[in-house]
């Protein structure tokens, strides 16, 4: 299931005037402060969410063409090459408890109220959008 629907987060602050809205983008009502500042965090959270999910399905496409199936150690290290704080993101193990070798390894960003999410599975890479969890991470886990 892919999704690139961001989940509108309000954190974006309201804007006075309409050049201050980002390009593109029509107020909902001039007289009406509230529905202009709805309307500007879902923009600016979905436009964020979206150049995340790029970030990411750039950076994992360049990793899988040449490394199918990557370790954890590189899906950090291109990901953050690529300008994804350490803080916002979450790697899965490439080796399993038992040390074989996984079958996928998962990426997530947290993006406000969004996870990022990339897999690549033998040099295929897909991403999608979800809703953060109620731990505030992406993954289930320590």
């Amino acid at each position: 299931m892919d999704s690139t629907t961001a989940q509108p987060s309000g954190n974006a602050a309201p804007s006075a005037t309409p050049e201050a809205r980002p390009s593109g983008q029509a107020a909902a009502d001039s007289t009406s402060g509230e529905a202009l500042a709805g309307t500007s965090g879902t923009a600016a959270d979905a436009m964020a969410t979206d150049a995340m999910k790029s970030t990411v399905t750039e950076a994992l496409t360049r990793l899988a063409s040449g490394t199918p199936k990557p370790a954890t150690d590189q899906v950090t290290e291109v990901l953050t090459a690529a300008g994804v704080g350490p803080s916002v993101l979450q790697v899965s193990q490439s080796r399993t408890p038992t040390g074989l070798e996984a079958d996928a390894i998962e990426a997530a960003v947290l993006q406000g109220k969004d996870c990022v999410i990339g897999q690549v599975r033998e040099g295929t890479v897909t991403v999608t959008v979800l809703p953060v969890l109620a731990s505030g991470k992406c993954f289930v886990g320590s």
